[in-house]
């Protein structure tokens, strides 16, 4: 019985026993789970580590002369890791006050006392990767690192400087929409977007540590894989050209109250693009360039057109520029509608190249109805044979298609081949017109436009980009010849008339076209226009091409020779100072004046005045002095010198001299002289011939 109680005593201790431990382990997993699970959990996150891609660094985009468009500038967030390893309690307390007030001295952002207020709190809570500040720049990284407790380092002062990259384009607005971006959250344009490949690199890799919130940070300062940084894209683009192209732009918008403009200019040989800029109007009136209209805007030409249906037709033989015309009173009715020439009244009479020069509607759209009414297949073959109708295929995205019609297409009517000649019912982009006209410029290869011409990697060319030519030759010489013949006229005696006169002469072509909307080419009664000039220069050896469109003026003046032909001449007038290449040689065995154009020599020092014609190469002879005051007379292609005359003790006649001259003269007489004005003596006071009264003043105006 003992025996039996005995094992079920022992028993029950062993129950017991084992009810304790039970209990035991329970409650230390409740107690794990639910008191000290959470600060384990966050513990065990903290040490996962993993090999993670690290961005390379993009690379810069360059214009053609070297200047930076598009770079990418290190910055960096300023961290703290509030419980490294070498950062005691002691030293944290002594060294706070003073990081915080060189924080806040250095950024300007928070005070000194919302710094410590940062740092003890982030301190108190033991974060690892407490954020200070955004946007650091090098320089700033620099300067913080001399600061107290982060001059001891990531492991004893607790700094983490996190790198990243922002993307910069150092002249802000100018080519912004060629340059492009590359926007991860939309549709990449322009370069950026083009060549994002060659831009992006090669990811590298790290070892990094989960952080509490998902953040990672990198566990030391190697890569486990470099990454390769992104190639440099080296474009067309000239800086100086882009400049002269973009304010003179801006400027007219503004002037003409427009809502929007382009400027392209490019080389005639290589299609090499150096300047384009797009702005539109804002709703604060200001200009900014959001949108390609340059690339991307498919439009009807208008006038710019007319260039195409004059080369058809003398292409197929039908016209001459001798041949004439008769306009009559500008207008002409084709089916329902009137055709009209812009001059009130009409031209009458005109030969070819006047139609082309006066842009006459009338002329152009009489000739090729005439020739091809019964044939309009024909008309559209010789344009297609001037590639209007296929997208040019650029190295950028966004091109908008042309659309030139064909007889079978449903909108074609028995209207469409007159108004398709002056430039309506086609769509064009402005740079689809542009490396038409450079064609003809380029004697008529047709070479397709490019933005970039290099890739380098580290320095080294990896690949270029030369002249793509799209066509040997888009019309024949005689054709060419013609067409180049024309343009110039249009400067010379035509609608461009304002761009004449200058040092080096211009080819091209006005456009004035009315602007179709919804409601057809009147919106609320009103007729909007777009503005358009498009040529080269130098007219005898063309360099340059380019084209000003300038859309919707509203200012009561849109004709494309005011609108758009200042911007075209501002910018020829500066390549052409800067490009000392495309200057006529000066040839020191011929006379800089012509015999008929002598200048006018003013009474003075005959070594001066010798001196000068002699540099001109102009032909002068010194009549019975050596040296002395002069008078030049122009006899036989020649000046001739003669001793002035004055008689003693009168007041001798200065008209005509240079100020310095005249005062010479009349105080080397003891006269006192008094100047006005500027330039040569017109008048003096007393006159001439007045006996000389020593002391006397004489006034001289000058003009």
């Amino acid at each position: 019985m003992n025996r039996k109680a005995d094992i079920i005593r022992r028993a029950l201790l062993l129950y017991v026993f084992t009810g304790v431990f039970a209990l035991a382990i329970l409650a230390r997993v409740v107690y794990i789970q639910f008191f000290i699970g959470p600060e384990l959990r966050k513990k065990t996150k903290e040490l996962t580590l993993e090999y993670r891609n690290v961005e390379a660094l993009r690379g810069n985009i360059f214009s053609s002369d070297g200047n930076f468009l598009a770079i990418s500038v290190p910055v960096y967030e300023l961290r703290m890791d509030t419980k490294a390893n070498g950062l005691k309690e002691e030293k944290f307390n002594n060294q706070v006050d003073s990081l915080a007030w060189c924080l806040s001295n250095l950024f300007r952002d928070r005070t000194k006392a919302d710094y410590k207020s940062i740092l003890t709190d982030g301190r108190r809570q033991a974060n690892r990767y407490l954020l200070l500040r955004k946007g650091v720049s090098f320089s700033q990284l620099q300067k913080a690192l001399k600061f107290p407790l982060f001059r001891d380092g990531a492991n004893g002062g607790g700094i983490i400087a996190v790198a990243s990259t922002e993307r910069v384009k150092p002249y802000k607005n100018l080519a912004a929409r060629t340059i492009g971006k590359n926007d991860p959250t939309g549709k990449p344009f322009g370069i950026e977007g083009a060549f994002n490949e060659e831009l992006t690199g090669k990811e590298g890799v790290r070892l990094m540590q989960k952080l509490t919130g998902g953040m990672w940070k990198p566990v030391d300062d190697n890569y486990a894989v470099e990454p390769e940084n992104g190639a440099d894209i080296y474009t067309t683009l000239d800086v100086t050209l882009q400049d002269v192209a973009h304010s003179e732009l801006y400027r007219q918008l503004s002037t003409h109250n427009a809502d929007h403009g382009c400027v392209v200019m490019m080389e005639v040989q290589t299609g090499e693009v150096k300047a384009i800029a797009n702005l539109k109007r804002t709703s604060d009136g200001s200009y900014i360039e959001n949108y390609n209209y340059a690339v991307g805007e498919s439009v009807e030409p208008g006038s710019t057109f007319k260039l195409a249906s004059m080369m058809a037709l003398m292409e197929d033989g039908y016209v001459k520029l001798t041949d004439s015309v008769n306009t009559g009173n500008g207008q002409m009715r084709f089916y329902s509608q009137i055709m009209k020439d812009s001059h009130e009244g009409g031209y009458g009479w005109l030969t070819m190249k006047q139609v082309f020069e006066k842009s006459s509607n009338v002329g152009v759209s009489m000739k090729v109805w005439e020739h091809y009414k019964n044939d309009p297949e024909k008309f559209i073959k010789r344009i297609r044979q001037f590639h209007l109708h296929e997208p040019l295929g650029l190295q950028i995205p966004g091109e908008g298609d042309p659309r030139i019609k064909n007889p079978k297409d449903r909108d074609w009517s028995g209207t469409t081949l007159p108004w398709m000649s002056i430039g309506y019912e086609s769509k064009l982009t402005p740079l689809q017109v542009l490396t038409f006209y450079n064609a003809v410029a380029n004697n008529g290869k047709m070479v397709r436009p490019i933005f970039v011409k290099e890739i380098r990697r580290r320095g080294a060319v990896v690949k270029t980009f030369g002249p793509e030519v799209i066509e040997e030759k888009i019309a024949s010489e005689k054709t060419i010849a013609q067409a180049r013949e024309m343009m110039e006229g249009v400067v010379k005696n035509g609608t461009a008339r304002n761009l004449n006169g200058l040092i080096y002469k211009i080819g091209g072509k006005t456009g004035t076209a009315q602007i179709a909307g919804a409601g057809g080419y009147k919106n609320e009664g009103k007729v909007t226009y777009r503005a358009t000039f498009v040529g080269y220069f130098p007219a005898d050896e063309p360099k340059y091409s380019c084209i000003v469109v300038v859309s919707a003026p509203s200012n009561s003046v849109y004709y494309g020779n005011l609108v758009a032909g200042p911007i075209f001449k501002a910018v020829a007038d500066k390549v052409y100072a800067g490009a000392l290449d495309i200057h006529k040689p000066y040839n020191r065995n011929l006379p800089l004046i012509s015999d008929t154009n002598f200048p006018t020599v003013k009474k003075g020092f005959v070594k001066d005045a010798a001196f000068t014609l002699n540099k001109l190469n102009i032909t002068n002879e010194v009549v019975g002095m050596q040296s002395g005051f002069s008078v030049a007379k122009h006899l036989n292609q020649k000046f001739v010198f003669e001793h002035p005359r004055f008689t003693t003790g009168l007041l001798p006649d200065v008209k005509g001299m240079g100020a310095r001259d005249a005062i010479f003269i009349l105080e080397s007489l003891g006269m006192k002289v008094k100047v006005n004005g500027k330039g040569a003596v017109r008048e003096q006071t007393p006159q001439a011939g007045n006996r000389i009264i020593k002391g006397q003043t004489v006034i001289i105006q000058l003009g």
